[in-house]
């Protein structure tokens, strides 16, 4: 989970990619909204690893982040 970070100085607490002000929450979201992984760097993190989109799913499963649709 070293992916994923959570500082008071970023997104008010909010969990983050680490080295990005990227959130989780913003991450999930694309993926819910049905972006594959590649578009999702492709259109909109770029610098993004594929491996930073499955800590945010990892992220979620194990800290019960709800889907809210």
């Amino acid at each position: 989970m070293e992916r994923i970070v959570v500082d008071p100085q970023i997104h008010f607490s909010k969990p983050v990619i680490q080295g990005t002000r990227i959130t989780v929450q913003n991450v999930l979201e694309l993926i819910n909204e049905g972006l594959s992984f590649d578009q999702l760097v492709k259109d909109y993190y770029p610098d993004l690893k594929k491996e930073d989109i499955q800590a945010c799913m990892l992220y979620r499963g194990r800290h019960r982040i709800r889907r809210v649709e």
